[in-house]
């Protein structure tokens, strides 16, 4: 835990940033007063309609295709922890720790808005689990985003109830030896509460979440590692002048514009051919960076609006409104299909893989003398030594692999649940191809990093502009330069680490 102030779970105001502290660096939650009277409200109505004998989808009767089951009442607990097991059907890998805690949050902030008609009990354990370090096991694979991502978040459900497995110091335990390793008791389902858990976007968003915050990050390294590459090939930043970009205002490129303005600003390389340089025009992958990068910028930006707004979003089914009528209405909908998040999560992949593309290819124009007029492949000796071949090949193969991997999720459905589920999302796969085209990105960046600062090195003693300058010395902290072969795996982990890490994102201000 990072002994931070406690985050105020509410169901209204978390944000993307708050989820990544909580995920990936432990910062401490708790469910907020407002919060929990708001539940004992909506709980009140669901404890009522089950007194009265009422006829309400997943209080009283079964679920999807067996809606029109009537339960008894003494049976009601079974129902929802059979709910629960028979859903928790997930197979594949586990989900690594940070986004089963992002799922976790998630299900606890949008189950405190109140209208689910859980207990505040309930989400008080889900937040203990996080403040504990009891991560659920939650497999990859199963969810077709439609009533939600039913099958992994019966997974966590599972460790409240003190089945299932979870994690805990690095040692995965049954649920209920988890629970009790860190002095917690599983709880006991009442009516409509397995499938408040279990209903709802939140593995989707939970990936999602945590990809496009890395994703912003990996933009603000493209500026940087893009100007770096432009000063390597002796390129011009006239294409990135303001009133160019005021002839066409989107956002994303006038940021992305002015980013570039500011890294390459005091450059020696560039007067040193201002005058003497015979070409008109860079590549595109020079010259379009604004353009590119910027399309980038906007396309992020709207996935947040949507990320953001489903993280504080009541998604399971059906939902309870104390304050609609004189006795509360408890309504089916459906909350839980998971298109939207599907589609942006679509978009972030294609974002993503664009922003890759362009890298790869300022990537082999430094490589490549026949464009760069530096030594081939960055190295002394080309022959004797193959320098950055194998780096270019290998950011090549992430980018074919991200073209596959952008195929939209989206537009796929198929029937489930005898046909009661006639149109799913698929947005699981969406968040998780996201994820892996996000990393492909990382590493192609990281691989035009050390590509971009090695062609530096054959500029002495001009200095670049300000920005990249920094970046250099940053990068040289790291990864010394390449004056023969050696193995490169190592550099190209540390050059990631660098995208993915954040620290290039500011120094345009410099």
């Amino acid at each position: 835990m990072d002994g931070s102030e406690r985050i105020g779970i509410d169901g209204y105001g978390l944000t993307l940033e708050e989820v990544e502290r909580v995920a990936r660096h432990g910062a401490p939650v708790a469910l907020a007063d407002e919060a929990r009277e708001r539940m004992r409200r909506s709980r009140a109505i669901v404890e009522r309609a089950v007194e009265e004998g009422r006829v309400v989808y997943g209080l009283t009767t079964g679920f999807g295709r067996l809606s029109e089951v009537a339960i008894p009442l003494d049976r009601l607990e079974e129902l929802q922890i059979n709910l629960i097991r028979s859903h928790a059907a997930g197979v594949g890998a586990p989900l690594p720790r940070e986004e089963a805690r992002a799922v976790t949050l998630l299900r606890a902030n949008v189950l405190a808005k109140g209208f689910s008609g859980i207990r505040p009990e309930v989400v008080d354990l889900l937040l203990e689990l996080l403040n504990r370090g009891v991560t659920p096991v939650i497999p990859e694979q199963g969810s077709v985003g439609a009533s939600g991502d039913l099958a992994p978040l019966s997974h966590l459900a599972l460790v409240l109830v003190g089945e299932g497995t979870a994690e805990v110091g690095g040692e995965v335990l049954p649920g209920a030896e988890a629970l009790r390793r860190v002095g917690l008791e599983p709880v006991r389902l009442q009516a409509k509460e397995g499938l408040a858990l279990n209903n709802g976007t939140q593995f989707m968003t939970g990936l999602g979440a945590l990809s496009l915050v890395a994703a912003e990050r990996a933009v603000e390294a493209a500026d940087v590692i893009g100007a770096a590459s432009l000063e390597g090939l002796r390129g011009t930043p006239d294409a990135f002048h303001p009133a160019i970009q005021r002839a066409r205002p989107h956002p994303g490129q006038l940021a992305s514009a002015e980013r570039l303005r500011a890294l390459l600003a005091d450059s020696e390389i560039r007067e040193s051919h201002r005058y003497d340089d015979p070409r008109v025009q860079d590549a595109y992958a020079l010259r379009c960076m604004p353009q590119v990068h910027g399309a980038a910028r906007n396309a992020l930006a709207y996935v947040r609006t949507v990320l953001e707004t489903e993280a504080n979003s009541a998604t399971d089914n059906p939902l309870i409104f104390p304050d609609e009528g004189e006795e509360g209405l408890v309504v089916s909908g459906g909350n839980f299909h998971g298109q939207p998040v599907a589609q942006v999560l679509d978009l972030l992949a294609i974002a993503l893989a664009d922003l890759a593309s362009m890298s790869e290819r300022r990537i082999e124009r430094l490589v490549n003398p026949d464009l760069s007029g530096l030594p081939a492949f960055l190295v002394d000796e080309p022959g004797v030594h193959s320098g950055f071949m194998m780096a270019q090949i290998t950011a090549a193969a992430l980018v074919s692999e991200n073209k596959v991997l952008s195929h939209p999720a989206s537009v796929d459905s198929i029937p489930t649940d005898a046909n009661k589920e006639d149109h799913v999302s698929m947005g699981a796969h969406a968040a998780v191809k996201a994820r892996k085209v996000l990393r492909n990105t990382e590493t192609v960046l990281g691989i035009e990093l050390m590509c971009a600062m090695q062609a530096l090195e054959f500029l002495k003693p001009l200095r670049p502009g300000r920005g990249v300058e920094r970046a250099y010395e940053m990068v040289r902290e790291r990864i010394p330069p390449l004056r023969g072969d050696r193995v490169l795996a190592p550099d190209i982990e540390a050059a990631t680490a660098m995208v993915r890490e954040g620290g290039l994102a500011n120094l345009w201000q410099c």
